[in-house]
């Protein structure tokens, strides 16, 4: 742990503390006044921005830092600690995130304490700006997402070392950490039926009936190379350039990063970022072109087109998965309910298009 700077709430920051934060993030300045405001959608950390006023400041000392910190949702706050989310993060952002090759924010200070509390401090992306599950994505930007998720699954490509981090989940080390208990899962389903049972298709609750009937078959699967593996990513946790400016693209959230099937990532993205009637047909060259080539071309080797879409189409339940078992264990709000049905129903129309419940079998 960084002794010299202490781990703070929100209502606790000073203009001393930020300028601490800047100069350990290489940054020599000291911050005279900063006004602070909530931005972002996160249900297991609350995000800050806090827009500097300088005493003192090199030339480019950044114009505002934007925090994450515990949900102020103690249900939230619970899941976070229990499920080992913040801490993911911050060793993420310590320990991996240079060797990633993903695109990520600058974190400028970042660290977590025994009872769960932490902090991270990052750059300021805007005017980029944050990616709605709701609305989904452009065809441009599908492609920006599945090139940055070639490069951090090629980043460590059959990297034996990484089942020896305990905090990724699904290593060796971790013990099984990060994977779900089938009966856990089975009670989750049901608490999930009585809550949202009438907004749900046909469709969608014979998904979820076969995957939870199945959920050990889909869970072992998978045979191939492991990458790692964000998990949960979607529009929400990426920032996008704008016509204002930003980087094209910048991924969010690590908290729930896993050592498994890399594609995975790719079908729970394009599940709910782009609409089926018009990406179906085009679904398949889409993957090839935009993200086993690039594989290829950061040398991932030995996995040929049609093994890694035979393994596409079986991780078609992920997004289903993430959706039903994330609406029940964090803090229940409009736009959770309107997004975690939006993923419900995005997911299970891949999962029919693909025919991924014959994996089930």
């Amino acid at each position: 742990m960084n002794l010299a700077i202490p781990i703070l709430q929100p209502a606790a920051i000073t203009p001393a503390w930020l300028s601490s934060v800047l100069r350990a993030g290489g940054v020599d300045a000291e911050v005279r006044d900063f006004k602070s405001r909530r931005i972002g959608t996160g249900q297991i950390g609350d995000s800050i921005r806090f827009d500097l006023v300088y005493a003192r400041a090199p030339e480019g000392a950044p114009a505002s830092l934007v925090g994450k910190f515990p949900s102020s949702s103690e249900v939230s706050r619970a899941t976070g600690i229990a499920l080992g989310n913040y801490l993911r993060e911050v060793n993420f952002y310590k320990h991996l995130a240079a060797s990633a090759l993903i695109s990520t924010p600058k974190c400028y200070f970042t660290d977590i304490d025994e009872k769960g509390d932490f902090v991270l401090m990052m750059e300021d992306l805007s005017p980029a700006e944050q990616g709605d599950q709701l609305k989904g994505c452009t065809l441009g930007q599908a492609k920006l997402v599945l090139h940055e998720a070639a490069k951090l699954h090629a980043s460590h490509w059959g990297d034996e070392a990484l089942e020896d981090v305990a905090w990724i989940s699904q290593t060796r080390a971790a013990g099984g950490v990060g994977s779900a208990d089938p009966k856990a899962l089975s009670n989750l389903w049901q608490a999930f039926l009585q809550r949202y049972g009438e907004r749900l298709s046909a469709g969608a609750k014979r998904v979820g009936e076969a995957l939870i009937a199945h959920y050990g078959t889909y869970d072992a699967y998978y045979k191939g190379p492991k990458s790692l593996v964000h998990i949960d990513y979607r529009p929400d946790n990426m920032m996008f350039g704008t016509a204002a400016g930003g980087k094209p693209l910048t991924v969010l959230d690590w908290q729930s990063l896993a050592l498994g099937c890399g594609v995975t990532d790719v079908t729970y993205f394009l599940a709910g970022a782009l609409p089926r009637d018009n990406f179906r047909a085009i679904e398949k060259d889409f993957v090839r072109e935009h993200y086993y080539e690039r594989l290829c071309e950061l040398g991932v080797k030995n996995y040929d087109f049609e093994t890694l879409w035979r393994d596409y189409r079986s991780r078609a339940f992920a997004l289903f998965l993430v959706a039903f078992y994330a609406s029940m264990i964090v803090v229940q709000t409009e736009r959770g309910d309107d997004m975690f049905m939006a993923m419900i129903h995005s997911a299970t129309d891949q999962a029919m298009d693909l025919d991924s419940l014959s994996f089930l079998k």
